[in-house]
Protein backbone atom coordinates (compact mmCIF):
# COMPACT_ATOMS: atom_id res chain seq x y z
CA UNK A 1 0.00 0.00 0.00
CA UNK A 2 1.33 3.59 -1.54
CA UNK A 3 -0.70 5.48 0.93
CA UNK A 4 0.72 3.75 3.95
CA UNK A 5 4.15 5.08 3.15
CA UNK A 6 3.19 8.82 2.74
CA UNK A 7 3.79 10.54 5.64
CA UNK A 8 4.71 14.20 4.60
CA UNK A 9 4.92 15.38 0.65
CA UNK A 10 8.24 14.97 0.76
CA UNK A 11 7.32 11.01 -0.06
CA UNK A 12 5.64 11.60 -2.99
CA UNK A 13 8.67 13.29 -4.73
CA UNK A 14 10.59 10.15 -5.72
CA UNK A 15 7.50 8.18 -7.02
CA UNK A 16 6.52 7.74 -10.88
CA UNK A 17 3.48 8.61 -12.79
CA UNK A 18 2.41 5.00 -12.20
CA UNK A 19 2.87 4.81 -8.38
CA UNK A 20 0.53 7.97 -8.00
CA UNK A 21 -1.69 6.64 -9.56
CA UNK A 22 -2.00 3.84 -7.74
CA UNK A 23 -2.33 6.05 -4.68
CA UNK A 24 -5.00 8.37 -6.34
CA UNK A 25 -6.93 4.67 -6.20
CA UNK A 26 -5.76 4.14 -2.33
CA UNK A 27 -6.54 7.39 -1.65
CA UNK A 28 -10.37 7.77 -3.26
CA UNK A 29 -11.22 4.45 -1.43
CA UNK A 30 -10.12 5.54 2.03
CA UNK A 31 -12.40 8.73 1.29
CA UNK A 32 -15.06 6.66 0.19
CA UNK A 33 -14.78 4.24 2.98
CA UNK A 34 -14.31 6.87 5.81
CA UNK A 35 -17.39 8.90 4.57
CA UNK A 36 -20.03 5.88 3.56
CA UNK A 37 -19.53 5.52 7.32
CA UNK A 38 -19.11 9.40 9.41
CA UNK A 39 -20.81 11.46 5.97
CA UNK A 40 -19.14 14.46 5.35
CA UNK A 41 -18.56 16.33 1.96
CA UNK A 42 -17.98 13.49 -0.44
CA UNK A 43 -18.57 15.34 -4.25
CA UNK A 44 -15.91 17.85 -3.68
CA UNK A 45 -12.53 15.94 -2.28
CA UNK A 46 -13.65 12.68 -4.45
CA UNK A 47 -13.10 15.54 -7.47
CA UNK A 48 -9.36 16.69 -6.05
CA UNK A 49 -7.44 13.66 -5.54
CA UNK A 50 -5.05 13.69 -8.86
CA UNK A 51 -5.10 17.84 -7.88
CA UNK A 52 -3.84 17.32 -4.52
CA UNK A 53 -1.47 14.70 -5.19
CA UNK A 54 -0.12 16.41 -8.63
CA UNK A 55 -0.04 20.14 -6.45
CA UNK A 56 2.40 17.86 -3.37
CA UNK A 57 4.42 16.36 -6.21
CA UNK A 58 5.14 19.60 -7.33
CA UNK A 59 5.23 22.14 -4.37
CA UNK A 60 7.22 21.73 -1.33
CA UNK A 61 4.51 22.18 1.18
CA UNK A 62 4.85 23.85 4.00
CA UNK A 63 7.34 26.15 2.61
CA UNK A 64 5.10 26.61 -0.35
CA UNK A 65 1.69 27.70 1.02
CA UNK A 66 -1.36 25.92 -0.13
CA UNK A 67 -4.89 27.74 0.96
CA UNK A 68 -7.91 25.87 0.27
CA UNK A 69 -11.14 27.42 -0.35
CA UNK A 70 -14.25 27.12 2.16
CA UNK A 71 -11.39 24.15 2.53
CA UNK A 72 -14.14 21.51 2.58
CA UNK A 73 -11.65 19.45 -0.36
CA UNK A 74 -8.98 19.56 1.67
CA UNK A 75 -9.51 15.54 3.19
CA UNK A 76 -6.97 14.22 0.34
CA UNK A 77 -4.36 17.13 1.73
CA UNK A 78 -4.63 15.90 4.56
CA UNK A 79 -4.12 12.46 3.91
CA UNK A 80 -0.95 13.96 2.54
CA UNK A 81 0.61 15.61 5.37
CA UNK A 82 0.73 13.52 8.38
CA UNK A 83 -3.23 12.38 8.86
CA UNK A 84 -4.25 9.53 6.78
CA UNK A 85 -4.65 7.79 10.24
CA UNK A 86 -7.60 9.68 10.36
CA UNK A 87 -8.67 8.20 7.40
CA UNK A 88 -7.55 4.72 7.36
CA UNK A 89 -8.48 3.97 11.17
CA UNK A 90 -12.15 3.85 11.67
CA UNK A 91 -11.69 4.67 15.80
CA UNK A 92 -9.41 8.01 14.69
CA UNK A 93 -12.17 8.95 12.19
CA UNK A 94 -12.91 11.69 14.44
CA UNK A 95 -9.41 13.02 15.02
CA UNK A 96 -9.38 15.96 12.39
CA UNK A 97 -11.62 18.25 11.12
CA UNK A 98 -13.46 18.48 7.80
CA UNK A 99 -11.82 21.92 6.99
CA UNK A 100 -7.98 23.14 6.89
CA UNK A 101 -6.61 23.74 10.83
CA UNK A 102 -3.39 25.04 11.26
CA UNK A 103 -3.47 22.92 15.06
CA UNK A 104 -3.61 20.06 13.27
CA UNK A 105 -0.96 20.21 10.74
CA UNK A 106 2.00 22.95 9.68
CA UNK A 107 0.79 22.55 6.40
CA UNK A 108 -2.23 24.44 7.23
CA UNK A 109 -2.43 27.71 7.38
CA UNK A 110 -5.78 28.65 8.41
CA UNK A 111 -9.14 27.23 9.74
CA UNK A 112 -11.51 28.40 6.81
CA UNK A 113 -14.83 27.29 6.63
CA UNK A 114 -16.56 29.72 4.87
CA UNK A 115 -16.48 30.66 1.08
CA UNK A 116 -14.35 32.86 -1.40
CA UNK A 117 -11.77 33.85 0.81
CA UNK A 118 -9.18 31.98 -0.18
CA UNK A 119 -7.24 34.91 -3.01
CA UNK A 120 -7.79 37.68 -0.26
CA UNK A 121 -5.71 35.32 2.28
CA UNK A 122 -3.37 33.87 -0.20
CA UNK A 123 -2.40 37.17 -1.68
CA UNK A 124 -2.23 38.37 1.91
CA UNK A 125 0.75 35.18 2.11
CA UNK A 126 2.11 37.09 -0.82
CA UNK A 127 2.31 40.41 0.49
CA UNK A 128 3.75 39.04 3.85
CA UNK A 129 6.37 37.02 1.86
CA UNK A 130 7.50 40.22 -0.55
CA UNK A 131 7.63 42.49 2.85
CA UNK A 132 10.12 39.64 4.51
CA UNK A 133 12.19 38.63 1.59
CA UNK A 134 11.55 34.73 1.20
CA UNK A 135 10.43 33.39 -2.24
CA UNK A 136 8.03 30.49 -1.31
CA UNK A 137 5.06 29.89 -4.22
CA UNK A 138 1.65 30.80 -2.75
CA UNK A 139 -1.50 28.85 -4.17
CA UNK A 140 -4.42 29.81 -4.14
CA UNK A 141 -6.98 26.55 -4.82
CA UNK A 142 -10.95 27.88 -5.53
CA UNK A 143 -14.05 25.94 -6.59
CA UNK A 144 -17.40 24.81 -5.99
CA UNK A 145 -19.23 28.21 -6.43
CA UNK A 146 -16.65 30.01 -4.52
CA UNK A 147 -16.25 32.27 -7.51
CA UNK A 148 -19.39 34.04 -6.92
CA UNK A 149 -18.60 35.55 -3.88
CA UNK A 150 -18.06 39.22 -3.78
CA UNK A 151 -14.39 38.56 -1.81
CA UNK A 152 -13.01 36.22 -4.41
CA UNK A 153 -13.87 39.07 -6.80
CA UNK A 154 -12.04 41.52 -4.39
CA UNK A 155 -9.67 39.14 -4.45
CA UNK A 156 -8.50 38.66 -7.73
CA UNK A 157 -9.01 42.13 -8.16
CA UNK A 158 -6.07 42.78 -6.11
CA UNK A 159 -4.13 39.28 -7.09
CA UNK A 160 -3.73 40.79 -10.64
CA UNK A 161 -1.67 44.17 -9.15
CA UNK A 162 0.87 42.75 -7.00
CA UNK A 163 2.88 41.50 -9.64
CA UNK A 164 4.48 38.99 -8.00
CA UNK A 165 4.10 35.00 -7.64
CA UNK A 166 0.80 34.44 -6.89
CA UNK A 167 -0.83 30.84 -8.19
CA UNK A 168 -4.88 30.53 -7.97
CA UNK A 169 -5.98 27.16 -9.03
CA UNK A 170 -9.46 26.87 -10.27
CA UNK A 171 -11.15 23.91 -9.66
CA UNK A 172 -13.98 23.92 -12.27
CA UNK A 173 -16.64 21.15 -12.01
CA UNK A 174 -19.37 23.25 -13.26
CA UNK A 175 -21.14 22.73 -10.00
CA UNK A 176 -21.72 24.66 -6.68
CA UNK A 177 -23.47 23.04 -3.77
CA UNK A 178 -26.31 22.74 -6.99
CA UNK A 179 -25.97 24.26 -10.43
CA UNK A 180 -23.79 27.26 -10.91
CA UNK A 181 -25.52 30.65 -11.17
CA UNK A 182 -24.38 33.92 -12.47
CA UNK A 183 -22.81 35.82 -15.82
CA UNK A 184 -18.90 34.22 -14.61
CA UNK A 185 -20.29 30.61 -15.42
CA UNK A 186 -21.06 31.15 -18.51
CA UNK A 187 -17.67 32.61 -19.64
CA UNK A 188 -16.26 29.44 -17.23
CA UNK A 189 -18.14 27.24 -19.52
CA UNK A 190 -17.08 29.28 -22.85
CA UNK A 191 -13.65 28.42 -22.03
CA UNK A 192 -14.49 24.94 -21.21
CA UNK A 193 -16.08 24.55 -24.98
CA UNK A 194 -12.75 25.97 -26.31
CA UNK A 195 -10.19 24.37 -23.86
CA UNK A 196 -9.12 27.97 -22.81
CA UNK A 197 -8.57 29.64 -25.92
CA UNK A 198 -11.55 32.12 -26.01
CA UNK A 199 -10.60 35.52 -26.54
CA UNK A 200 -13.37 36.51 -24.03
CA UNK A 201 -11.14 35.48 -20.61
CA UNK A 202 -12.62 36.46 -17.49
CA UNK A 203 -9.29 36.55 -15.86
CA UNK A 204 -7.14 37.80 -18.60
CA UNK A 205 -9.54 40.55 -18.62
CA UNK A 206 -8.69 41.09 -14.75
CA UNK A 207 -4.51 41.21 -15.46
CA UNK A 208 -3.65 37.64 -14.32
CA UNK A 209 -1.89 35.74 -16.87
CA UNK A 210 -4.28 31.96 -18.16
CA UNK A 211 -3.58 28.64 -18.70
CA UNK A 212 -6.35 25.83 -18.69
CA UNK A 213 -6.06 21.84 -17.98
CA UNK A 214 -8.41 20.00 -20.06
CA UNK A 215 -8.53 16.92 -17.95
CA UNK A 216 -7.74 17.89 -14.21
CA UNK A 217 -7.96 13.70 -13.25
CA UNK A 218 -4.93 13.32 -15.36
CA UNK A 219 -1.96 13.42 -13.54
CA UNK A 220 0.78 14.20 -15.93
CA UNK A 221 -1.31 17.21 -17.41
CA UNK A 222 -1.66 18.35 -13.92
CA UNK A 223 2.31 18.03 -13.30
CA UNK A 224 2.95 19.63 -16.15
CA UNK A 225 1.25 22.96 -15.74
CA UNK A 226 2.02 23.05 -12.10
CA UNK A 227 5.62 22.84 -13.16
CA UNK A 228 4.89 25.24 -15.52
CA UNK A 229 4.08 27.78 -12.63
CA UNK A 230 6.00 27.10 -10.51
CA UNK A 231 8.07 29.67 -9.26
CA UNK A 232 6.33 32.32 -11.60
CA UNK A 233 7.40 35.77 -10.93
CA UNK A 234 3.64 37.39 -11.97
CA UNK A 235 -0.28 35.92 -10.70
CA UNK A 236 -1.75 33.43 -12.42
CA UNK A 237 -4.49 31.35 -13.01
CA UNK A 238 -4.15 27.59 -13.80
CA UNK A 239 -8.36 26.84 -14.92
CA UNK A 240 -8.47 22.89 -14.13
CA UNK A 241 -12.07 20.53 -15.57
CA UNK A 242 -12.81 18.16 -13.40
CA UNK A 243 -15.60 15.71 -12.32
CA UNK A 244 -17.30 16.28 -8.75
CA UNK A 245 -17.43 13.20 -7.22
CA UNK A 246 -14.97 11.49 -9.83
CA UNK A 247 -14.51 7.51 -8.77
CA UNK A 248 -17.84 7.17 -7.35
CA UNK A 249 -20.90 6.38 -10.10
CA UNK A 250 -23.86 7.63 -7.85
CA UNK A 251 -21.75 10.97 -6.59
CA UNK A 252 -21.25 11.43 -10.65
CA UNK A 253 -24.64 11.10 -11.73
CA UNK A 254 -26.43 13.22 -9.05
CA UNK A 255 -23.29 16.30 -8.11
CA UNK A 256 -25.61 18.18 -5.76
CA UNK A 257 -26.99 15.18 -3.80
CA UNK A 258 -23.89 13.90 -3.30
CA UNK A 259 -21.78 17.30 -2.61
CA UNK A 260 -22.57 16.62 1.43
CA UNK A 261 -24.17 13.55 2.87
CA UNK A 262 -24.95 11.45 5.89
CA UNK A 263 -23.42 8.10 6.33
CA UNK A 264 -24.61 6.00 3.60
CA UNK A 265 -24.49 2.10 1.97
CA UNK A 266 -21.38 2.55 -0.45
CA UNK A 267 -22.57 -0.24 -2.78
CA UNK A 268 -25.77 1.30 -2.95
CA UNK A 269 -26.01 4.74 -1.61
CA UNK A 270 -28.86 4.43 0.74
CA UNK A 271 -28.83 6.48 3.03
CA UNK A 272 -27.80 5.29 6.46
CA UNK A 273 -29.72 8.41 8.10
CA UNK A 274 -33.43 9.38 7.67
CA UNK A 275 -34.71 13.05 8.83
CA UNK A 276 -37.86 13.24 10.56
CA UNK A 277 -40.12 16.21 10.37
CA UNK A 278 -37.75 18.79 9.68
CA UNK A 279 -38.57 22.82 9.03
CA UNK A 280 -36.45 22.92 5.99
CA UNK A 281 -38.59 20.46 4.22
CA UNK A 282 -42.03 21.97 5.82
CA UNK A 283 -40.89 25.31 4.76
CA UNK A 284 -39.91 24.23 2.00
CA UNK A 285 -43.76 22.78 1.27
CA UNK A 286 -44.91 25.82 2.61
CA UNK A 287 -42.88 28.48 0.17
CA UNK A 288 -44.38 26.55 -2.71
CA UNK A 289 -47.77 26.97 -1.87
CA UNK A 290 -47.28 30.54 -0.96
CA UNK A 291 -45.73 31.53 -4.08
CA UNK A 292 -48.36 29.39 -6.61
CA UNK A 293 -51.22 31.41 -4.16
CA UNK A 294 -49.11 34.86 -4.70
CA UNK A 295 -46.85 35.57 -7.79
CA UNK A 296 -45.32 38.51 -6.12
CA UNK A 297 -43.57 35.69 -3.62
CA UNK A 298 -39.82 34.57 -3.95
CA UNK A 299 -37.33 32.70 -2.23
CA UNK A 300 -33.75 33.83 -2.39
CA UNK A 301 -31.13 30.99 -1.74
CA UNK A 302 -27.08 31.42 -1.40
CA UNK A 303 -26.22 28.42 -3.37
CA UNK A 304 -27.37 26.10 -0.50
CA UNK A 305 -31.11 25.85 -1.94
CA UNK A 306 -31.51 22.54 0.67
CA UNK A 307 -31.79 25.12 3.03
CA UNK A 308 -35.61 25.30 2.61
CA UNK A 309 -35.59 21.83 0.95
CA UNK A 310 -35.57 23.70 -2.97
CA UNK A 311 -34.85 20.62 -4.80
CA UNK A 312 -34.47 20.29 -8.45
CA UNK A 313 -38.02 19.38 -8.87
CA UNK A 314 -39.11 22.37 -6.47
CA UNK A 315 -36.53 24.98 -8.65
CA UNK A 316 -38.53 24.06 -11.96
CA UNK A 317 -42.21 24.31 -10.74
CA UNK A 318 -41.27 27.82 -8.78
CA UNK A 319 -39.39 29.02 -12.02
CA UNK A 320 -38.81 32.70 -11.77
CA UNK A 321 -39.79 33.13 -8.22
CA UNK A 322 -36.97 31.07 -7.37
CA UNK A 323 -33.62 32.92 -7.15
CA UNK A 324 -30.06 31.42 -6.40
CA UNK A 325 -27.83 34.23 -6.74
CA UNK A 326 -24.69 32.00 -5.83
CA UNK A 327 -22.67 31.78 -2.98
CA UNK A 328 -23.14 35.48 -2.65
CA UNK A 329 -25.10 36.54 0.58
CA UNK A 330 -24.37 40.43 0.79
CA UNK A 331 -25.86 40.29 -2.84
CA UNK A 332 -28.65 38.33 -1.77
CA UNK A 333 -29.83 40.94 1.67
CA UNK A 334 -29.49 43.95 -1.10
CA UNK A 335 -31.62 42.00 -3.80
CA UNK A 336 -34.53 41.24 -1.03
CA UNK A 337 -34.77 44.80 0.01
CA UNK A 338 -34.50 46.33 -3.53
CA UNK A 339 -37.23 43.50 -4.15
CA UNK A 340 -39.19 44.53 -1.01
CA UNK A 341 -39.13 48.31 -2.02
CA UNK A 342 -40.31 47.49 -5.45
CA UNK A 343 -43.57 45.31 -4.40
CA UNK A 344 -42.37 41.67 -4.35
CA UNK A 345 -42.56 39.62 -1.29
CA UNK A 346 -38.68 38.13 -0.74
CA UNK A 347 -38.19 35.40 1.72
CA UNK A 348 -34.01 35.04 2.05
CA UNK A 349 -33.07 31.66 3.70
CA UNK A 350 -29.98 31.42 5.13
CA UNK A 351 -27.82 29.27 7.58
CA UNK A 352 -27.15 31.19 10.80
CA UNK A 353 -23.08 31.06 10.12
CA UNK A 354 -23.38 32.57 6.50
CA UNK A 355 -25.90 35.27 7.90
CA UNK A 356 -22.78 36.59 9.73
CA UNK A 357 -21.35 37.42 6.34
CA UNK A 358 -23.76 40.32 5.66
CA UNK A 359 -23.94 42.35 8.03
CA UNK A 360 -23.55 45.58 6.51
CA UNK A 361 -26.22 44.82 3.73
CA UNK A 362 -28.47 44.19 6.99
CA UNK A 363 -27.81 47.45 8.52
CA UNK A 364 -27.33 50.01 5.20
CA UNK A 365 -29.26 48.27 2.61
CA UNK A 366 -32.27 46.88 4.62
CA UNK A 367 -32.87 48.17 7.79
CA UNK A 368 -32.14 52.00 6.82
CA UNK A 369 -34.42 51.70 4.29
CA UNK A 370 -37.02 50.08 6.32
CA UNK A 371 -37.93 47.48 3.46
CA UNK A 372 -40.16 44.35 4.20
CA UNK A 373 -38.15 41.90 2.99
CA UNK A 374 -38.30 38.18 5.30
CA UNK A 375 -34.97 36.56 6.40
CA UNK A 376 -35.19 33.16 7.63
CA UNK A 377 -32.26 32.01 9.72
CA UNK A 378 -31.82 28.33 10.00
CA UNK A 379 -29.40 26.11 12.38
CA UNK A 380 -29.24 29.08 14.71
CA UNK A 381 -28.58 27.79 18.26
CA UNK A 382 -25.71 26.17 20.46
CA UNK A 383 -26.18 22.75 19.24
CA UNK A 384 -26.25 22.18 15.22
CA UNK A 385 -23.17 23.03 13.03
CA UNK A 386 -20.27 22.43 15.53
CA UNK A 387 -16.89 23.43 13.36
CA UNK A 388 -15.65 26.09 14.72
CA UNK A 389 -16.04 27.79 11.11
CA UNK A 390 -19.79 26.87 10.59
CA UNK A 391 -20.84 27.84 14.51
CA UNK A 392 -24.37 29.17 14.60
CA UNK A 393 -24.11 31.41 17.97
CA UNK A 394 -24.11 34.72 16.45
CA UNK A 395 -27.18 35.13 14.93
CA UNK A 396 -29.00 36.96 17.54
CA UNK A 397 -25.91 39.51 18.21
CA UNK A 398 -25.77 39.95 14.00
CA UNK A 399 -29.49 40.57 13.26
CA UNK A 400 -30.66 41.27 17.02
CA UNK A 401 -29.47 44.61 17.49
CA UNK A 402 -29.90 46.26 14.07
CA UNK A 403 -32.67 49.51 14.39
CA UNK A 404 -35.75 48.33 12.35
CA UNK A 405 -35.50 44.86 12.19
CA UNK A 406 -37.49 42.46 14.21
CA UNK A 407 -36.67 39.30 14.85
CA UNK A 408 -38.62 36.75 15.83
CA UNK A 409 -37.89 33.32 18.19
CA UNK A 410 -40.77 30.90 17.38
CA UNK A 411 -41.31 27.95 20.25
CA UNK A 412 -43.62 25.57 17.89
CA UNK A 413 -43.92 24.66 14.38
CA UNK A 414 -48.01 26.61 14.70
CA UNK A 415 -46.37 29.59 15.86
CA UNK A 416 -43.38 29.60 13.59
CA UNK A 417 -45.75 29.47 10.44
CA UNK A 418 -48.43 32.16 11.92
CA UNK A 419 -44.89 34.58 12.38
CA UNK A 420 -44.00 33.80 8.62
CA UNK A 421 -47.53 34.33 7.19
CA UNK A 422 -47.30 37.51 9.21
CA UNK A 423 -44.02 38.31 8.15
CA UNK A 424 -44.96 38.08 4.47
CA UNK A 425 -48.35 39.91 5.00
CA UNK A 426 -46.95 42.59 6.60
CA UNK A 427 -45.13 45.64 4.68
CA UNK A 428 -44.41 48.10 8.09
CA UNK A 429 -40.37 46.39 8.73
CA UNK A 430 -37.34 43.81 7.54
CA UNK A 431 -38.55 41.08 9.29
CA UNK A 432 -36.21 38.11 10.25
CA UNK A 433 -37.67 34.54 12.10
CA UNK A 434 -35.21 32.27 14.03
CA UNK A 435 -36.39 29.05 12.61
CA UNK A 436 -36.46 26.62 16.46
CA UNK A 437 -33.36 24.01 15.69
CA UNK A 438 -34.35 21.67 18.47
CA UNK A 439 -36.48 19.75 16.14
CA UNK A 440 -40.51 20.33 15.35
CA UNK A 441 -42.59 20.77 18.00
CA UNK A 442 -46.06 20.89 18.00
CA UNK A 443 -48.17 22.44 21.01
CA UNK A 444 -51.43 23.45 22.02
CA UNK A 445 -50.21 26.88 23.34
CA UNK A 446 -52.38 29.55 22.23
CA UNK A 447 -51.35 31.88 19.53
CA UNK A 448 -51.71 35.21 18.97
CA UNK A 449 -51.27 35.71 15.09
CA UNK A 450 -50.55 39.18 15.12
CA UNK A 451 -47.42 40.46 15.68
CA UNK A 452 -47.57 44.18 14.96
CA UNK A 453 -47.96 44.62 18.38
CA UNK A 454 -43.84 45.11 18.56
CA UNK A 455 -42.13 43.65 21.51
CA UNK A 456 -45.42 42.43 23.12
CA UNK A 457 -44.54 39.09 25.41
CA UNK A 458 -46.98 36.55 26.45
CA UNK A 459 -47.33 35.81 29.71
CA UNK A 460 -48.17 32.03 29.01
CA UNK A 461 -48.32 30.91 32.57
CA UNK A 462 -48.85 33.19 35.04
CA UNK A 463 -47.23 32.66 38.68
CA UNK A 464 -45.50 34.02 41.59
CA UNK A 465 -41.69 35.07 42.34
CA UNK A 466 -39.72 34.07 39.88
CA UNK A 467 -40.17 34.78 36.26
CA UNK A 468 -39.12 32.34 33.23
CA UNK A 469 -38.34 34.59 29.97
CA UNK A 470 -37.52 31.14 27.88
CA UNK A 471 -37.06 32.67 24.13
CA UNK A 472 -38.24 30.80 21.01
CA UNK A 473 -36.97 26.72 21.65
CA UNK A 474 -35.59 26.84 24.95
CA UNK A 475 -39.33 27.25 25.57
CA UNK A 476 -39.35 23.59 26.67
CA UNK A 477 -36.47 24.08 28.49
CA UNK A 478 -38.52 26.80 30.34
CA UNK A 479 -41.31 24.47 30.83
CA UNK A 480 -39.19 21.95 32.47
CA UNK A 481 -37.49 24.76 34.78
CA UNK A 482 -40.55 25.41 35.93
CA UNK A 483 -42.04 22.17 36.41
CA UNK A 484 -38.88 21.33 38.12
CA UNK A 485 -39.52 24.43 40.72
CA UNK A 486 -42.81 23.82 41.52
CA UNK A 487 -41.70 20.26 42.30
CA UNK A 488 -38.89 20.11 43.91
CA UNK A 489 -39.02 23.63 45.56
CA UNK A 490 -43.06 24.23 45.90
CA UNK A 491 -42.00 27.72 43.48
CA UNK A 492 -45.28 28.36 41.01
CA UNK A 493 -43.05 30.19 38.88
CA UNK A 494 -44.55 32.59 35.85
CA UNK A 495 -43.64 31.58 32.15
CA UNK A 496 -42.99 33.77 29.20
CA UNK A 497 -42.88 33.71 25.84
CA UNK A 498 -40.86 36.65 24.45
CA UNK A 499 -41.83 35.91 21.27
CA UNK A 500 -39.07 39.01 19.82
CA UNK A 501 -35.43 39.02 20.36
CA UNK A 502 -35.21 42.44 19.23
CA UNK A 503 -37.07 44.86 21.51
CA UNK A 504 -37.81 44.99 25.76
CA UNK A 505 -41.90 44.42 26.83
CA UNK A 506 -41.10 47.66 29.36
CA UNK A 507 -44.86 46.95 30.70
CA UNK A 508 -44.54 43.69 31.14
CA UNK A 509 -41.47 43.81 32.78
CA UNK A 510 -42.19 46.64 34.95
CA UNK A 511 -45.64 44.47 36.32
CA UNK A 512 -43.03 41.53 37.19
CA UNK A 513 -41.83 43.80 39.60
CA UNK A 514 -44.70 43.72 41.77
CA UNK A 515 -45.32 40.09 43.05
CA UNK A 516 -41.54 38.23 41.69
CA UNK A 517 -38.03 38.36 43.53
CA UNK A 518 -36.38 37.11 40.38
CA UNK A 519 -36.06 37.06 36.30
CA UNK A 520 -34.43 34.43 34.58
CA UNK A 521 -33.55 34.37 30.85
CA UNK A 522 -33.41 31.39 28.68
CA UNK A 523 -31.87 31.15 25.56
CA UNK A 524 -30.31 29.36 22.55
CA UNK A 525 -27.16 31.37 21.34
CA UNK A 526 -24.27 33.44 23.10
CA UNK A 527 -25.30 35.42 26.05
CA UNK A 528 -23.11 38.45 25.26
CA UNK A 529 -24.79 40.89 23.10
CA UNK A 530 -27.95 39.16 23.25
CA UNK A 531 -31.37 38.87 24.69
CA UNK A 532 -30.93 38.36 28.30
CA UNK A 533 -28.85 41.14 28.56
CA UNK A 534 -31.73 43.85 27.29
CA UNK A 535 -33.84 42.23 30.27
CA UNK A 536 -30.53 42.72 32.78
CA UNK A 537 -30.08 45.97 31.48
CA UNK A 538 -33.76 46.89 32.17
CA UNK A 539 -33.56 45.84 35.69
CA UNK A 540 -30.76 47.11 36.59
CA UNK A 541 -31.57 50.38 38.62
CA UNK A 542 -34.16 48.01 40.30
CA UNK A 543 -34.19 45.34 43.03
CA UNK A 544 -34.90 42.79 40.57
CA UNK A 545 -32.53 40.10 40.30
CA UNK A 546 -31.87 38.48 36.86
CA UNK A 547 -29.95 35.64 35.53
CA UNK A 548 -28.85 35.18 32.13
CA UNK A 549 -28.72 31.26 30.84
CA UNK A 550 -26.74 31.02 27.32
CA UNK A 551 -23.88 30.06 25.84
CA UNK A 552 -20.48 31.67 26.63
CA UNK A 553 -19.20 34.22 24.39
CA UNK A 554 -16.28 31.69 22.38
CA UNK A 555 -15.47 29.95 19.62
CA UNK A 556 -15.44 25.56 20.13
CA UNK A 557 -14.58 23.25 17.68
CA UNK A 558 -16.59 19.53 17.57
CA UNK A 559 -18.12 19.89 20.88
CA UNK A 560 -21.24 17.49 21.48
CA UNK A 561 -24.56 18.62 22.55
CA UNK A 562 -23.91 17.35 26.09
CA UNK A 563 -20.94 19.25 26.06
CA UNK A 564 -22.08 22.45 25.44
CA UNK A 565 -24.94 21.94 27.70
CA UNK A 566 -22.76 21.15 30.80
CA UNK A 567 -20.32 23.87 29.62
CA UNK A 568 -22.62 26.63 29.76
CA UNK A 569 -24.81 25.54 32.89
CA UNK A 570 -28.15 24.40 31.01
CA UNK A 571 -28.53 21.12 31.85
CA UNK A 572 -31.73 21.44 34.17
CA UNK A 573 -30.40 20.08 37.14
CA UNK A 574 -27.75 23.19 36.67
CA UNK A 575 -30.35 25.87 35.94
CA UNK A 576 -31.79 24.71 39.25
CA UNK A 577 -29.56 24.89 41.14
CA UNK A 578 -28.33 28.72 40.31
CA UNK A 579 -31.69 29.78 40.40
CA UNK A 580 -32.37 28.56 44.00
CA UNK A 581 -29.00 29.33 44.78
CA UNK A 582 -29.82 33.31 43.56
CA UNK A 583 -33.31 33.25 44.86
CA UNK A 584 -32.63 32.08 48.40
CA UNK A 585 -30.23 34.94 49.42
Amino acid sequence: MILGKINSPKDLKNLTIKDLEQLCTEVRIALLNKLSTVGGHIGPNLGMVEMTVAMHKVFNSPIDKIVYDVSHQSYAHKMLTGRKHAFLNSNEYFSVSGYTNPDESEHDFFKVGHTSTSVSLACGLAKGRDLVGTKENIIAVIGDGSLSGGEAYEGLNNAAETGTNMIIVVNDNEMSIAENYGGLYKNLKLLRETKGKAECNFFKAMGLDYIYVEDGHSLESLISAFEKVKDTDKPIVVHVKTIKGKGYELAEKNKENWHYGMPFELETGERNFQFGDNYSELTGAYLLNKMKEDEKVAVITAGTPSVVAFNEDRRKEAGKQFIDVGIAEEHAVALASGMAKNGAKPIFAVYSTFIQRCYDQLSQDLCINNNPAVILVFGGGLTGFSDVTHLGYFDTQVVGNIPNMVYLAPTSKEEYFAMLDWAIDQNEHPVSIKVPSLGVIQTEMPLKNNFYDINRYIVTESGKDIAILALGDFYQLGEDVKADLKEKHGIDATLINPRFITGVDEQLLETLKENHKLVITLENSVLNGGFGEKITRYYGASDMKVINFGGKNEFTDRLTSEEIYENNHLNREQILEDIVQVFSK
